[in-house]
């Protein structure tokens, strides 16, 4: 563990909600719409705990007798 002078608090800021909400619509307009919509989906999968690796239709197999 860091004894806390190792810490560096140059990094850290203390903000109003109404200067946050400022600083965001700033960041989120100076992004392109591409990466808007990559974040958003990004957002999506960690709200609702999806991961579209594992979330697949399951396959199964049937084998079908011929007469």
């Amino acid at each position: 563990m860091a004894d806390e002078s190792s810490v560096d608090r140059s990094t850290f800021s203390v903000s109003s909600f109404s200067e946050a909400e400022e600083e965001d619509k700033a960041h989120w307009l100076s992004r392109t719409p591409q990466e808007r919509l990559v974040a958003l989906e990004q957002m999506r999968q960690i709200n609702y705990a999806y991961d579209p690796v594992s979330d697949r239709i399951q396959r199964t197999l049937e084998i079908a007798e011929r007469p």
